[in-house]
């Protein structure tokens, strides 16, 4: 479940933000060139919406707490892409790959690799499957045994999502999804991702479950109710998460929120690291609330 931010442990200095304790050190070894950033894979996680009479509601997974990083922290379906999918024809619905090829930044390879990847995680944590057997429609029902060891077969590898697709006689419906955002870990950080966020509605007749072998619970949760309880520090998110929760609240639907996601500024948000006055800043441009002092002897 890739974020586009983690580590091993944290403190929370507000609210319920991820800050790995061992952060300044690693932010010191980059500055002095003792450390070498390494390149971030790909990534895609998918916010997955659904109606509410209260308004939209959102996916979220925590993290298990014996996880080697963010553990007890929540987030959304997501993983790393795979590279399979980058170069096999696939049936595909909705925008072309030159379009998302220019959405997302990228060449139409890599384009298709990403979408492809936003769908399977999905399908590969929550049991959502965002495909059908033609332009206009989307499998119903993902829980019998056959689609389980599929989704298996998905998890270890054996199996690229395109072959998946082709083996199914399905479509990926790429118009089912809105790119949203595009965050990429600090360069201090020993595990990098370059992720890709997604909103998406859940279809008519698909319930979710946790599929997630990382996750020891799902919820559904309204963006504004979670966003309250990050920020009264019972529920842990790393920065990428509650960012784009905060800017799903404005919206009234799962329609509305896919609506928008086309003016989503898609602007890869970097942290930066810098020593002012022997204090370590590290801040996350455009996103000010993230600002993390650190004075000497690491304390923030």
């Amino acid at each position: 479940m890739p974020n586009g931010q983690h580590g091993p442990s944290s403190s929370q200095p507000a609210g319920g933000q991820w800050y790995p304790p061992e952060w300044p050190d690693r932010i010191r070894a980059l500055a002095d060139g003792a450390l070498t950033p390494v390149p971030p894979k790909r990534a895609a996680t998918v916010m997955l919406l659904r109606d509410t009479p209260a308004g939209p509601a959102v996916h979220m997974l925590r993290r298990r707490a014996s996880m080697a990083f963010a553990g007890g922290a929540y987030a959304y379906p997501g993983g790393g892409v795979d590279p399979r999918d980058e170069d096999r024809r696939i049936g595909w619905a909705g925008p072309g790959l030159d379009a998302w090829a220019d959405r997302l930044g990228t060449d139409a390879a890599t384009a298709q690799a990403i979408v492809c990847g936003a769908v399977r995680e999905t399908f590969e944590e929550a049991g959502v499957l965002l495909a059908g057997e033609t332009p206009g429609t989307v499998v119903g029902d993902t829980t019998g045994d056959d689609w389980e060891a599929d989704r298996e077969a998905l998890v270890a590898r054996e199996l690229s999502f395109a072959e998946f697709l082709d083996r199914r006689g399905l479509l990926l419906r790429s118009d089912l999804l809105g790119a949203w955002a595009r965050w990429i870990t600090p360069e201090f950080e020993p595990r990098r991702y370059d992720t890709w966020f997604f909103v998406a509605a859940l279809p008519e007749g698909q319930r979710t479950r946790n599929a997630s072998t990382e996750a020891d619970r799902t919820v559904w949760i309204r963006p504004s109710e979670a966003a309250a309880r990050y920020d009264a520090g019972e529920l842990l998110m790393m920065p990428p998460t509650i960012s784009t929760l905060r800017s799903l609240e404005p919206h009234a639907s799962a329609a509305a929120a896919l609506t928008a996601a086309a003016a989503q500024d898609l602007t890869p948000v970097l942290a930066q690291a810098a020593l002012v006055d022997g204090e370590l800043v590290l801040s996350w441009p455009g996103h000010d609330e993230f600002t993390k002092r650190v004075r000497p002897g690491g304390t923030a």
